[in-house]
């Protein structure tokens, strides 16, 4: 009995493996080896476009999302749709030898329908910082740029190293983000944005939910003591109206510590919500709203 015991032990231990493997691969991009070194590129994705001119192949991006804003050369390249409406015609219209897009519904049937047309796609999931890093070498490999992908990768690990260490023997405060106020919709500790908070050396205020930006109600967020609140801003433009705007939101919820001891900060989300090479500022912006007295130092 004892042996049938642990066979059984044994071959639900594998069972388990091989379900979390499968769902690994099932949630895993899947990406055909690039033909040849591109020299036409379109990215479909402002973070994407960001990483392409980090790698330095600024001049061979012959279009972009039309939210691609930085650096300032992206804004005067052609433009092929938005990031969740890329436009077919128009990418093919800028004959491109490679296009990138990320793993969402909208873009990755665009860059099937391409594939089929004999183009070259890379079609990245980034959603964890990890992934951040996982894209920018698969992007180097394609573009023949190995080499500079390695040493963005370093340097975006080193920023975020130095604030990690800048906040770790302080006192964690409770961060409460808010991406969306009408209806209050915050992030959740399984996203990047808690990697964010923590790497800034805070605490997520909200416990374990099931979806990873979930809408909470008014007993949810008393009851969440939040110290810290973070809210994106809706936009780029006029981030001191928006301030102001949330101050004045925030007001009737006196009862939480941020409110009362005036800890609200609404920041661009350009910088701290785009998984690519300006991540590091947008931490660091971060932990200036946490630990003031340490990021001025």
């Amino acid at each position: 009995m004892k042996k049938i015991a642990i066979s059984l032990i044994i071959s639900i231990s594998i069972c388990v493996a091989i379900a979390i493997i499968a769902n690994h691969y099932k949630n895993t991009p899947k990406n055909a080896p690039v033909k040849k070194i591109p020299q036409r590129i379109v990215t479909l994705a402002p973070n994407l476009t960001e990483i392409a001119f980090g790698l330095g192949l600024g001049d061979k991006i012959a279009a972009v999302s039309s939210d691609s804003d930085y650096p300032p050369a992206a804004k005067q390249k052609p433009t092929v749709g938005s990031f969740w409406q890329p436009d077919l015609e128009s990418i093919i219209a800028s004959r491109p030898d490679l296009v990138i897009s990320l793993w969402f519904e909208q873009q990755k049937a665009i860059a099937e329908s391409l594939s089929r047309l004999g183009i070259d796609t890379i079609i990245l999931r980034i959603e964890k910082i990890e992934h951040l890093f996982d894209a920018i070498k698969k992007i180097g490999d394609a573009t023949n740029c190995t080499k500079q992908a390695e040493e963005l990768t370093e340097k975006i690990r080193k920023q975020i190293e130095a604030v990690r260490l800048k906040c770790a023997s302080s006192k964690k405060p409770r961060v409460l983000w808010v991406v969306q106020t009408e209806p209050l919709r915050i992030g959740g500790r399984d996203t990047f944005l808690n990697e964010l908070i923590e790497i800034a050396g805070g605490e997520n205020a909200v416990g374990f939910t099931l979806q990873k930006y979930p809408q909470i109600g008014t007993e949810q967020l008393l009851s969440c003591n939040a110290d810290v609140i973070i809210q994106s801003a809706m936009s780029s433009e006029n981030i001191e109206a928006q301030q102001k705007t949330a101050e004045l939101f925030w007001a009737k919820k006196n009862s939480l510590p941020a409110v009362k001891n005036k800890n609200i900060f609404v920041v661009n989300a350009d910088l701290v919500q785009r998984l690519g090479p300006r991540l590091p500022h947008g931490i660091e912006i971060i932990a200036a709203c946490l630990h003031p007295e340490i990021l001025e130092k």
